[in-house]
C-alpha cells in the first residue's frame, strides 16, 4: 500500500536522522555549508538525468534534491528560522504574483514584477548588483552568459561578432603570454585569470550565435566518456605506456562506430 501521506513522511525521516538522541551521526552533524556541496552535486545530477530523457533517473534525482530542500528546511526549522511549510507557501504567493495574466491582477511584465518586489523589501539595485545576486544561483558558465545577456541588453556590447572574434584572439594571446610568464615565475595566478577572461569571451561567442555553452559543454563530456569508454575497453583497461598513435586510432575507431550506430 502507497503512503498516502509522502511528503510529510519524508519530513518526519528527516526530523528523525537529524534528532540529538538517536538520529544518524552523519545527518546530525551537517549544516546549511556543509550540504552546499550535496546540493549542487544533485542538481547536476538530475540535469544528466533530463538530458538522458530517463524517467526512472528523472524520478530518482528529483527525489535526491528534495531531500536536500527538506534538510535545509528542517536546519531552518531547529533555529526557528522557517520551515518547510513557510517555504511552500512564500513560493506560492511568489508564483501568483509574478502571473497575473493567470491568476488575475494588474498586467504587468516579469522584470516590472520583480523591481517592485525588489523596492518593498527596500532594495535599490544597480544593473551590477542586480547580476552579482543572479550569479549566486548559477555556476561559472550559466552565469557569465546571464552577465552577457543583460550587459549586452543594457549597450555594453561589439558592433558585429567580428569584434567578439577579435576579443576571442586577444584573450588567447594574452593566455599564451601569462603560461609562458608562468614557467619563468611559477606563479599561474595571472594565467588563471587570462583563462577566465578567454572562457568569458567564448560565452559571449555563444550568445551571438544563440548557442547554449552549458548544453555544449555537458554534451562534450557525454561524448568524451562515451569514446574514452571504448579505448579503455579496447585496451581491457590498460592505457598505460600506449604510444599516443594508438590512442589516436582508437579514438577514431570509437568516434566512426558511435556515429554508425547513430546512423550519422
Amino acid at each position: 500500500m502507497s503512503d498516502p501521506h509522502p511528503i510529510s513522511t519524508l519530513v518526519t525521516l528527516v526530523a528523525r536522522l537529524r534528532d540529538p538522541e538517536g538520529g544518524c551521526p552523519w545527518d546530525q552533524a551537517q549544516t546549511h555549508q556543509s550540504l552546499i556541496p550535496y546540493l549542487l552535486e544533485e542538481a547536476h545530477e538530475l540535469a544528466d538525468a533530463l538530458r538522458q530523457g530517463d524517467d526512472i533517473a528523472l524520478a530518482d534525482e528529483l527525489g535526491d534534491l528534495l531531500l536536500q530542500v527538506v534538510l535545509h528546511a528542517q536546519l531552518a526549522q531547529e533555529r526557528q528560522a522557517f520551515d518547510l511549510a513557510s517555504v511552500a507557501a512564500t513560493i506560492s504567493a511568489k508564483l501568483v504574483r509574478r502571473h497575473p495574466h493567470v491568476f488575475g491582477g494588474e498586467q504587468r511584465s516579469w522584470e516590472e514584477i520583480k523591481r517592485q518586489e525588489q523596492a518593498t523589501r527596500g532594495e535599490d539595485l544597480s544593473l551590477a548588483d542586480e547580476l552579482r545576486r543572479k550569479l549566486r544561483g548559477q555556476g561559472a558558465l550559466a552565469g557569465a552568459m546571464a552577465i552577457s545577456k543583460k550587459a549586452a541588453a543594457a549597450g555594453f556590447e561589439w558592433n558585429n561578432i567580428d569584434g567578439v572574434w577579435a576579443k576571442v584572439h586577444e584573450e588567447l594571446d594574452e593566455l599564451k603570454q601569462a603560461l609562458a610568464a608562468a614557467e619563468t615565475t611559477g606563479d599561474r595566478s595571472h594565467a588563471q585569470t587570462e583563462l577566465g577572461d578567454l572562457l568569458f569571451t567564448l560565452v559571449n561567442v555563444a550568445r551571438w550565435c544563440q548557442l547554449d555553452p552549458e548544453e555544449g559543454l555537458a554534451g562534450t563530456n557525454q561524448r568524451f566518456l562515451e569514446r574514452f569508454g571504448r579505448v579503455e575497453a579496447a585496451l581491457a583497461g590498460d592505457l598505460s605506456g600506449r604510444p599516443l598513435e594508438e590512442l589516436e586510432a582508437l579514438w577514431q575507431q570509437a568516434k566512426a562506430e558511435i556515429r554508425a550506430e547513430q546512423g550519422s
